[in-house]
């Protein structure tokens, strides 16, 4: 059964920190991509920040959280993580994480995670 079970969720204050966990089984997780999204109320699931299963090349932060966030992954663990420093209230929303085959394999899959609350309070 493919899983991708998160934690590490919370309510933190404005320029706190969290890191968020999600821990994947059921699929070759060294040969995805992994990625966290995070959608507000009344608003669109927003791309935070993507990792390959390389050396760090290539990853990618949305403008809001670039110099914040930081996204890792420790594939002993099948585990990849979100480090959320200097947090504000506009990051307050659901955060899900995401993988997908790398471009490199045959089959091509991707795999959605539950969801994690986040919440900023002033």
């Amino acid at each position: 059964q493919v899983q991708l079970v998160e934690s590490g969720g919370g309510l933190v204050q404005p320029g706190g920190s969290l890191r968020l966990s999600c821990v994947a089984s059921g699929f070759p997780f060294g040969r995805y991509y992994m990625s966290w999204y995070r959608q507000a109320p009344g608003k669109e699931r927003e791309l935070v920040a993507e990792i390959t299963n390389r050396f760090g090349t290539g990853n990618y932060y949305a403008d809001s959280v670039k110099g914040r966030f930081t996204i890792s992954r420790d594939n002993w663990k099948s585990t990849v993580y979100l480090q959320m420093n200097s947090l504000k209230p506009d990051d307050t929303a659901v955060y899900y994480c995401k993988a997908v085959s790398a471009p490199d394999v045959v089959s091509q899959y991707t795999y959605w995670g539950q969801g994690t609350q986040v919440t900023d309070s002033s």
